[in-house]
Order: structure tokens, then C-alpha cells, then sequence
């Protein structure tokens, strides 16, 4: 088990990686836009007991426990950037069998690294991942950013992130609410993709409509799966964790079993 600061490539990353199953796929967890390691709570260990898989969690440049971002500015290719720092986590680690499990950013960043490096890639389980830029999603940031300068989300937030929030809230929402990111689209990468894919949404999500779910798995060239969870937002997994931890349990057992 390690638990700890590790340099990427010059990146300080803070993460958790325990490797309890010698031969068995590593499960990673890529976490949201206001997300960290400690907000997935008890999910991730539930899924690799159930599963019997190793399990890797980091927080992202900026984020959680990790150090902090140079500046808040980020250019269109910021998730396809993640990607790339990903994929080199997973080399200073020496995983080579990794099933992704990405939620929000998080999926879209594992949609993306799953098509520049499939070698490395399992399997994805995409949570709430966009592919495009819709209205909902905008509006979605747009309340969010309301709801962090009306209440006591800075600090609820601080909890998480330390001094890292304001720096953190404004690489997320000044990007997606730019008129350049409007154009943002990776649906080019899509056809990538060959590994197996499991597209997990909530019905009402508050991000994003089903487009994002029926036009990834229609476009990728392995096999695609989609569960669709009635009366459920942006964040299945804690709605509905045993619903999600059910079927991302039988999802991965398919795959080592």
C-alpha cells in the first residue's frame, strides 16, 4: 500500500495505490471537477473487494492533497493534457492493465486516455463524461458558480482542497463558460477506443443530456455498454452507490472472471 506525494514527470501528485491482488487489473479512480481522493469515500474500496482488483486514487494537479496548479488558465486540450499526465502515472507505477473509472471530467479524461494509449487501458467506466459542449452543461457551471459565491460551498470545499479552492473553481468554470471552449469536442478520438466500455449516467443529469451516452457508445470501435439509472443526477455513484457498485462489480467481473 502506498499513500503519498509521487513526481510525475515534475507534477507533485498526491495518491493512494494498493496492490493487495498480484496479477489482478488495477481499478483507477479519476475524480470530478471539484473532486479529490477523499470524496470518493468508502466506493472505491467497496468496488475492489467486490471485484478482487487492485486500486490506484490521485488527485490531480491542483487538487486535494496534491500540489498546486501554476495558474488557473487553461486552454481547450486541458483534459487531453490529463490524459497524457495519466499515462505517465501509469508508467511511474508500472501499470499496464488499468480499468478506469472516471467520473465527470474524470470520464472524459478516461475516454481520452483510453484512445491515445489503449495498450495501457483494460477497460473504461464512464460516469457522467462529455464528449461535446451543451447548453445544460454551461448552465450546469453557471449555478454551480452561483452556489460557490452565495453559500458555504468555499469552505465546505476547503475541507478537501485547503487554499487550493479559488484557483481550483476558476480553472473549471472561466474554461467552460469561455466562448472558445463552445467549439470543444472529442468525438474525433472516439473510434480509439477499443477496449471495453461501460457509459453509467443518471437520467436527470444536471450536466448533460443522453446525447453524450448514445453518441460515445455508437462511435467507439469496441464493444460499448450503457446503463441509463431513472430519477438520478450528475453523481450516480453517490445517489445510487449500491446501484452503481452493483452493476460496475458485474461489469469488471466479466472482464477477470
Amino acid at each position: 500500500m502506498f499513500e503519498g506525494i509521487i513526481d510525475v514527470k515534475g507534477k507533485s501528485l498526491f495518491a493512494k495505490y494498493n496492490q493487495t491482488y498480484e496479477y489482478q487489473p488495477t481499478v483507477v479512480f479519476l475524480h470530478d471537477s471539484l473532486g479529490s481522493v477523499q470524496l470518493w469515500r468508502d466506493f472505491p474500496e467497496k468496488l475492489a473487494e467486490a471485484t478482487q482488483c487492485n486500486v490506484l486514487l490521485y488527485d490531480r494537479l491542483g487538487y486535494g492533497k496534491s500540489f498546486p496548479m501554476e495558474t488557473h488558465e487553461r486552454e481547450n486540450d486541458y483534459m487531453e493534457q490529463e490524459a497524457d499526465v495519466l499515462n505517465d502515472l501509469l508508467s511511474e507505477l508500472n501499470i499496464n492493465n488499468a480499468i478506469l473509472f472516471g467520473h465527470s471530467d474524470g470520464g472524459t479524461i478516461a475516454l481520452i486516455t483510453a484512445s491515445k494509449y489503449p495498450q495501457k487501458i483494460k477497460a473504461v467506466i464512464c460516469e457522467a463524461g462529455h464528449i461535446f459542449v451543451e447548453d445544460i452543461t454551461v448552465k450546469g457551471v453557471e449555478e454551480a458558480l452561483y452556489t460557490y459565491n452565495t453559500t458555504n460551498l468555499p469552505a465546505r470545499l476547503q475541507k478537501y482542497h485547503g487554499d487550493k479552492v479559488e484557483t481550483m473553481v476558476n480553472a473549471w468554470t472561466e474554461i467552460w463558460l469561455s466562448k472558445k471552449f463552445k467549439s470543444w469536442n472529442i468525438e474525433y478520438l472516439l473510434k480509439n477506443i477499443t477496449c471495453l466500455l461501460l457509459f453509467i449516467q443518471g437520467e436527470n443529469d444536471e450536466y448533460g443530456t443522453l446525447d453524450q451516452v448514445e453518441k460515445t457508445v455508437s462511435q467507439v470501435s469496441g464493444t460499448a455498454e450503457k446503463f441509463i439509472i431513472p430519477n438520478i443526477g450528475h453523481t450516480p455513484h453517490k445517489e445510487a452507490p449500491e446501484i452503481v457498485l452493483n452493476r460496475s462489480v458485474e461489469f469488471i467481473n466479466s472482464l477477470v472472471n
